[in-house]
């Protein structure tokens, strides 16, 4: 019979009384609570990188003198001597807080403070018995009084609900979400001077639309009062960046935040980030040889390689990527014959099986695209580019010059999902009116995702678009890839949740 005592539950409440009271006591003395003049001028990282290796007795004839702050992490106390880590922005390292160092009354104040006080502290460099890079303080003081406990469990905030809420708090407390966010900076850097030094510009479009365009989706409605008209915050920045193209700017490229008004899940969140490049003169098999370079620049920024780990298996990125039909998936991934992907009754009733609606009205390209979302997506684990979409389902790419029917598009997907879409763009201005003009009937039809017409669009495409191919690569979730992210929040520092309750 197990007669331990369990440990009663922090009352958070309590802690958070005692150190507002440990707050008004400073305050009393007349000092400055919140002092904003010390400036660390050197980083924990830096440290341990110069120094892990110096012997001890070379530490102390040397004299290292630094000064460092940070989040205290851990705190031992004993009688004349105390130990002490902090954390900062690159790493940690411990203090060591003496009678000797910084006199009886630093000391006394020194053993009230609490973890994740910010501290800043001054003094030599030496190491334990144990041989730990530590700070032998001259002067130890307290920058920020900490209100709140930082969570009790050691290893960071175990609530996924509070790590996604208080993200703060997780990157506190938790070093591989530290990491996470400082492969997706690294990532994002990196390809932002791939696009530069491939000849491509750095635009910015607008996030406000008169209409909303580029995508099929379910915008956000907002309103300009000034203006005294409704606005939508963009479904994507497509028709923008190739007026750019009509403009004589040959390559441009965007990376900022889209917004679509449809479900959260694990790999969706309704603002993300997206990356557009359009080209004009390249067709849609210049822009898959250039994805694929891009991923695979982006691969080596964020983990040193190209050959990736995910969910447990393998990921290829260091390799050719594939290339399917949307027909052929259906013979490589659902069993099919070639002759089975012609025969409209038996794609809709593997469709309805899988549980998916297959509308009465679906011609057999629609019926074949259905059943590859239903059946083959999910199956392709490694990168893969699904080509030959059909014009219904794709109403901003260009036909092909050699079958009406089908669109010079692609989609890659990767682990089992959509990761960049991208097609040579439809110039022709008669066209995509008419597209424009189907995609009005659909909507008219209840279709809460069909696209608007845009007038403005169609003139511009009338003053002529040079022959283009673009891509729309999907940031968000090229992170979770290069992090081994199970979730989309775990990628984006703030994702969108219910109010807190």
């Amino acid at each position: 019979m197990d007669t331990t005592t369990p440990t009663p539950p922090l009352d958070e409440n309590k802690l958070i009384a005692e150190r507002r009271e440990k707050l008004a006591a400073i305050r009393a003395q007349g000092g400055v609570a919140f002092p904003n003049d010390f400036k660390p001028a050197h980083r924990a990282a830096a440290l341990h990188a110069e120094h892990d290796g110096t012997e001890a007795t070379a530490l102390e004839a040397a004299d290292v003198k630094v000064s460092v702050a940070g989040r205290m992490m851990l705190k031992r106390v004993m009688g004349k001597a105390c130990f002490a880590t902090i954390q900062d922005a690159t790493a940690r390292i411990q203090l060591y807080i003496t009678l000797d160092g910084v006199g009886a009354d630093t000391l006394a104040a020194f053993k009230h403070w609490d973890l994740g006080d910010i501290v800043a502290c001054t003094g030599s460099l030496f190491k334990t018995k144990s041989g730990e890079l530590s700070v032998k303080a001259d002067s130890i003081r307290l920058l920020t009084k900490s209100l709140r406990p930082l969570p009790s469990d050691f290893h960071g905030v175990s609530d996924q609900e509070v790590k996604y809420r208080q993200r703060y708090v997780d990157l506190i407390t938790d070093e591989e979400a530290r990491k996470r966010f400082r492969a997706r900076s690294a990532a994002l850097g990196e390809i932002r001077a791939f696009m530069v030094a491939s000849g491509f510009m750095e635009v910015e479009t607008p996030m406000l639309h008169p209409i909303p365009g580029g995508a099929n989706a379910k915008p956000f409605v907002t309103h300009h009062n000034a203006l005294d008209q409704a606005m939508y915050l963009r479904i994507a920045p497509e028709l923008y960046l190739k007026r750019l193209i009509v403009g004589g700017f040959e390559r441009v490229f965007e990376i900022n935040r889209s917004f679509r008004n449809e479900g959260i899940s694990v790999r969706h969140n309704p603002e993300f980030t997206m990356m557009e490049f359009y080209a004009a003169y390249w067709n849609h098999h210049d822009l898959m040889d250039f994805t694929e370079q891009v991923l695979r620049h982006a691969a080596i920024a964020a983990t040193g390689s190209a050959a990736l780990t995910y969910a447990g298996r393998q990921v290829h990125l260091d390799q050719p990527f594939a290339r399917l039909t949307v027909r052929d998936s259906l013979v490589a991934h659902c069993g099919l014959t070639l002759a089975q992907t012609e025969d409209k009754d038996l794609l809709r009733s593997r469709i309805v099986a899988a549980g998916e609606k297959a509308p009465a009205h679906w011609t057999l390209a629609e019926l074949q695209f259905g059943l590859f979302e239903a059946e083959v997506e999910a199956r392709l684990w490694q990168p893969t580019f699904i080509i030959d979409y059909p014009v219904e389902v794709s109403p901003l790419a260009r036909a092909s010059d050699t079958n009406p029917a089908i669109t010079e598009r692609f989609e890659l997907f990767i682990t089992g999902r959509e990761y960049a879409n991208g097609f040579s763009e439809l110039n022709d201005a008669e066209d995509q009116a008419a597209r424009f003009q189907a995609q009005v009937a659909n909507k008219d039809a209840g279709d809460e995702e069909a696209m608007f017409y845009d007038a403005d669009f169609i003139r511009a495409l009338e003053y002529g678009m040079p022959p283009t191919g673009g891509c729309g690569i999907g940031i968000d979730r090229l992170m979770m890839l290069l992090t081994d992210s199970a979730s989309i929040r775990d990628v984006i520092l703030f994702p969108a949740l219910r109010h807190e309750q």
